[in-house]
């Protein structure tokens, strides 16, 4: 239902014009369908379990395994990801070709730079999810940066519209200033082919770099709150 509304209203955007924001309507249209996959498997909201953990105190029983819990639970993300691409990115995929002309991917490089894309979000958003939850060790509670990081995500990843709908100045600033992006509208910036070959790697790249510091952040979040976490009874 929501990939039908999102579709028709982005091909409303473009009206008799046939583009907007750069896209034409069958880029449009792969925007949306890939999109409503991509949010399954990058999953942006939902994710609570570090937190609960926190609040209950079995957060402490991590701190006892041989792997950094950092480690432990990307590795369990990433599981989680590689089978929403086949029950949840699939599907989409499938269904909105058959009611809807598509963008066809036309360069060889684009299937292997979207995966390429897609592997670096999840990790991406994986490690955002990890600082909001990992506020909990200081709140207790960590349902307020849960609802921040929802709306901020929803709008400023792509999700809401494209951003490439925003004047250049402050799209680039979104891009470059903050992660958000590099979880959802590169990717699907990579599958529709919005941009040559060139600026995609650029993109793809400012991804990793993101990916790196966010992760490097998440473990020293982590190591910070180890000195202070204080478990009942222990």
């Amino acid at each position: 239902m929501f990939g039908f509304l999102r579709c028709y209203v982005l091909l409303a955007v473009a009206g008799a014009a046939g583009v907007a924001g750069g896209y034409d309507r069958e880029q449009l249209a792969s925007f949306v369908w890939a999109g409503q996959g991509l949010l399954a498997v990058i999953l942006l909201w939902g994710w609570t379990d570090l937190a609960d953990r926190i609040r209950t105190g079995e957060v402490a029983s991590d701190l006892l395994r041989p792997v950094h819990p950092v480690t432990s639970y990307l590795a369990t993300d990433l599981g989680r990801a590689g089978w929403a691409c086949v029950s949840r990115l699939v599907p989409p995929l499938l269904v909105g070709p058959i009611f809807f002309p598509v963008h066809l991917p036309a360069r060889w490089s684009t299937v292997p730079l979207f995966v390429l894309s897609v592997l670096v979000a999840v990790v991406l958003c994986f490690g955002c999810r990890f600082l909001v939850n990992a506020t909990a060790y200081w709140l207790d509670d960590a349902r307020g940066p849960l609802i921040l990081w929802a709306l901020a995500s929803g709008v400023l990843a792509g999700l809401y519209f494209p951003l490439r709908f925003l004047p250049d100045w402050l799209y680039l600033a979104v891009q470059l200033g903050t992660p958000f992006p590099s979880l959802f509208q590169t990717p699907l910036d990579v599958l529709v082919e919005r941009d040559p070959t060139p600026v995609q790697l650029g993109l793809v790249g400012v991804q990793v770099c993101w990916a790196a510091a966010v992760l490097g952040l998440c473990r020293l979040v982590q190591r910070r709150a180890e000195r202070r976490l204080v478990v009942q009874g222990g």
